[in-house]
């Protein structure tokens, strides 16, 4: 039979009588070392031989000495039976959730400011996890989640969102603010009036992605009468700012992505008409409740304490 059907079957004990007789270089004081006497030491060192197919030590009537294939196995060996020894605590650490992995997706707007601060936190307070970060839109993430993709998500969504099936949090808060191509008349205003704004071209990210706040920002054209110009539709926070610094349109986006600086355009606040509020947009993180782990579980405390 091939080696790969009938695979070499050696247990920690015999590397451990291995690592001892290759120190005591003596079968007796090997054997006392172990609490053994020295026949079955030396039964089982005869074993492990004729399990490698290998002569690991010379011996004489007066000494005992490493062969070649010994010396360049015991260093590899005393790491193994080093790993062994920890296992015990590895286990109960993954079994407390304080080592493991967790799959975090996040929106684009995370990315500028809370989720740097937020990683090296959570780094800092639970090394062993390795953090695996997904940037996806929010449709993907509800998706993600569903098939078991991801453990959390961090959505952009207007305020109050229920995700239906998810257990969620807020985690941020935040109002929106126009951008503005830098040569535009209004971008010389540092509160621009909100009628001025509604008749410029929009561009906006497509519903799908976040329909919550797409409507949020419609409804503000339709309370004053008006249709949104829709120039341009695009993904990602990142392409809406570059397509309004190409002087498309202007853009609704929250106020983290101020953090997002690119040559040609600016960031304003938005007076509104008296009685009108401006729209607000949050940060929610989601997660399946049927799927809490305790690796998810140390990372949803860590979200609701930074958030509170």
């Amino acid at each position: 039979m091939s080696e790969a059907k009938n695979p070499l079957r050696i247990e920690l004990r015999q590397w451990r009588q291995f690592v001892v007789l290759a120190e005591e270089l003596h079968f007796g004081r090997a054997a006392a070392r172990l609490h053994m006497t020295q026949p079955p030491l030396t039964q089982a060192i005869a074993g492990l031989e004729q399990t490698l197919g290998v002569r690991l030590f010379d011996r004489t009537r007066r000494s005992v000495a490493l062969a070649p294939a010994a010396a360049a196995l015991l260093p590899e060996v005393r790491e193994l039976l080093v790993r062994a020894q920890g296992l015990p605590a590895l286990a109960r650490a993954a079994a407390a959730g304080e080592m493991g992995r967790l799959r975090l997706a996040f929106v684009s707007t995370v990315g500028f400011e809370l989720l740097p601060r937020w990683v090296r936190a959570f780094r800092q307070r639970w090394p062993q996890i390795a953090l695996e970060l997904i940037e996806a839109t929010g449709d993907v993430q509800l998706e993600m989640l569903a098939r078991g993709e991801a453990d959390a998500g961090m959505v952009l969504h207007s305020p109050g969102l229920q995700a239906p099936g998810l257990a969620s949090a807020r985690i941020a808060s935040e109002p929106l603010v126009v951008a503005l191509p830098e040569s535009h008349p209004l971008a010389a205003h540092d509160h621009p009036g909100l009628a001025a704004l509604l008749a410029e071209p929009l561009v906006i990210f497509p519903r799908r992605i976040l329909p919550t706040l797409h409507d949020a920002i419609f409804a503000l054209y339709h309370g004053s009468d008006r249709a949104p110009q829709v120039a341009q539709e695009a993904i990602q926070m990142q392409t809406i700012v570059n397509l309004v610094s190409a002087g498309l349109g202007l853009a609704w986006v929250p106020q983290s992505v101020r953090q997002f600086q690119r040559p040609g355009v600016v960031y304003r606040s938005v007076r509104p008409p008296r009685g009108r509020a401006m729209p607000a947009c949050e940060t929610s993180l989601v997660w399946r409740a049927d799927a809490m782990s305790p690796t998810l579980a140390h990372f949803v405390d860590f979200a609701l304490a930074r958030a509170s």
